[in-house]
């Protein structure tokens, strides 16, 4: 008995298995670990990336596309943020990009190009950076209509998410006119749909951003303007305690978010440096969190030192981070920013060389700044060729595909089929023309709007009975064309005989009935286009005669075989099952 209970009990607390838990609590578990590492040490960074990898894998086994590019996105961005891991989020980010291209998933698609140029600035790539992020705001410029299946707060979600992605390249860059911008659709987006951790997220990133740009205005000498962003930030810096307290982010119930975020208690002593700050500032410093935000604390933290008169104390703690920063790229113009404020200090005014190269500096500065005027015409420049590539391959997409099925159209056919007639890797390679049996009696019937429905249901049936490089197009009407490359006659009719099938087994209301008749043959050498169409057009034939829903294959000489009809099970062909169909 007493065995029994204790099973009982380990029953009870046994933790569910990944396959045991829904959709959502994967993509929540993926999110609430996401906030996490950004405020952990190294060691458990690995673990989470770990466990997110875990969480990927479970998704890539269901194979909702939402949902995997969702993890694909964490999967990488635990990469980015671990020190030493960066390198490895590459072949996430592709597979990502692939992914979301494949299955038509814009704003994830902009995601993946944003997170690009974050693993780009890293690698010191910074007009690499620039371009990707150019990709991803043509991108999300063409996709401000939100998918109704989707949902419209979800939608907004994503789009704000990719749009941050893309503000905190800018940021790290430092074309913060750019960076205003963008931040400022996010928040658009986000509006009135937002919970309390997005908006936790919008105002802490809002004042990192304003932080830097202050930072960057102050070595170029207009200091009214830097002051002005300060107390900005410092004024967004008391506005975040609310949804602070409700967010992801608190390690510490009941804290204040000030005494928890560096950048936040940065801001409220940057707007106003004073003895007050001290402690607090110390303490933030020594915690984990990305270093050009410590670069921040610590910048903050030194002038409320020098307030009080502890000008050595200021270097002490500026001179630590800069050799913590050595290795890191996250963000170029910190480390300019850390070089001045340790110049200004060391200054005493007694030297003329000294004052020299202050001013030799100043000037430098004042040339660089002038260059993000460059910076943000080459984004503009960049984004809009984008946004016109984009418009044209969608124009030479749409002349190549028919409007009512979405398959490749007959000029799209001819192509497809030029290109894999020449081509030895495509060989043996089988051609089908596809007939609806029964088809004129739904446009008779019925109407042409219940025909177009069910050209539409049989297109994708036939699709998704084939193998993933196989291609189906409509060839006219109630016809269509099936390209099988690599296949010979014996695995294409199993292949087809399955597409048969399906489509017999369609409920009623979305098929009304229809069959299809199908020919099938094989390209011979130097065969033109016209001529493997007619016979396939004769084997369709054929297979109408026998009655319709059915297989109809030419010999390899030329002559017609006996129609196949299809049985309830057909059997596998050994010599299809390289691939299976999809």
């Amino acid at each position: 008995m007493a065995q029994l209970h204790g099973e009982a009990l380990d029953q009870k607390n046994r933790r569910p298995a990944l396959v045991e838990l829904s959709d959502a609590w994967l993509v929540g578990r993926a999110r609430e670990l996401i906030a996490a590492i950004q405020r952990t040490d190294h060691d458990e960074q690995l673990e989470i990336v770990q466990t997110l990898d875990e969480l990927l894998e479970e998704a890539q086994r269901r194979g909702e596309p939402t949902m995997v590019a969702t993890l694909l996105r964490a999967a990488a961005l635990a990469r980015l943020v671990t020190r030493g891991l960066a390198g490895k989020a590459e072949p996430l980010l592709d597979e990502m990009l692939a992914h979301t291209r494949r299955h038509g998933l814009a704003l994830h698609r902009a995601d993946a190009h944003a997170m690009r140029g974050r693993r780009l600035v890293l690698a010191e790539q910074e007009d690499a950076a620039l371009t990707e992020i150019a990709r991803a705001l043509a991108i999300l410029d063409d996709s401000n209509t939100s998918d109704l299946q989707l949902g419209k707060r979800a939608w907004a979600k994503m789009q704000a998410t990719a749009l941050i992605d893309c503000w905190l390249v800018l940021n790290q860059l430092g074309v913060y006119e750019a960076a205003e911008e963008v931040i400022a659709r996010a928040h658009q987006a986000i509006r009135e749909s937002a919970g309390p951790h997005e908006i936790t997220l919008q105002l802490m990133n809002r004042v990192k951003m304003l932080l830097g740009w202050g930072l960057r205005l102050e070595r170029v000498d207009r200091h009214d303007e830097a002051a002005e962003k300060f107390r900005t930030a410092a004024s967004m810096a008391v506005a975040v305690e609310a949804p602070f307290a409700e967010s992801l982010f608190p390690r510490r119930i009941g804290v204040a978010a000030v005494d928890q975020v560096g950048v936040l208690a940065a801001a409220l002593a940057f707007a106003e440096p004073d003895e007050a700050h001290i402690d607090r500032l110390q303490h933030l410093a020594a915690e984990p969190g990305y270093p050009h935000e410590q670069v921040i604390v610590v910048i903050a933290l030194a002038r409320c030192l020098e307030k009080v008169g502890r000008r050595d104390e200021s270097l002490v703690a500026l001179e630590r981070i800069r050799k913590t920063l050595a290795e890191d790229n996250s963000q170029p113009s910190m480390r300019l920013n850390l070089a001045r404020e340790i110049a200004r200090l060391e200054y005493d005014g007694s030297t003329g060389a000294a004052r020299s190269l202050l001013e030799y500096a100043s000037s430098l500065e004042t040339e660089l700044w002038s260059t993000r005027e460059s910076q943000i015409a080459t984004l503009n420049t960049r984004r809009e060729h984008e946004r016109l590539s984009a418009e044209h391959g969608a124009i030479t997409q749409q002349a190549l595909q028919d409007p009512l099925t979405g398959l490749p159209n007959r000029r799209a056919l001819d192509e497809h089929l030029r290109t894999l007639s020449s081509s030895a890797t495509a060989q043996p390679l089988a051609v089908a023309l596809v007939d609806l049996d029964g088809f004129k009696d739904v446009n008779d019937q019925h109407s042409h709007a219940e025909g177009d429905d069910v050209l539409r249901v049989v297109a994708s049936t036939l699709r998704d009975a084939l193998r993933g490089d196989d291609i189906v197009a409509r060839y006219g009407g109630d016809e269509f064309i099936v390209l099988l490359p690599g296949a010979p006659v014996s695995a294409a009719k199993q292949a087809l005989g399955r597409s048969v099938s399906a489509v017999a087994g369609l409920p009623h209301h979305l098929s009304h009935g229809v069959t299809l008749s199908v020919g099938l043959v094989s390209l011979r050498p130097q065969e033109r286009a016209d001529q493997v169409l007619a016979r396939a057009d004769a084997a369709m034939y054929q297979a109408k005669r026998g009655g319709g829903n059915q297989v109809s294959s030419g010999a390899a000489g030329g002559g017609e075989a006996a129609p196949e009809w299809i049985e309830d099970e057909p059997q596998d062909d050994p010599a299809s099952s390289g691939e299976q169909p999809t």
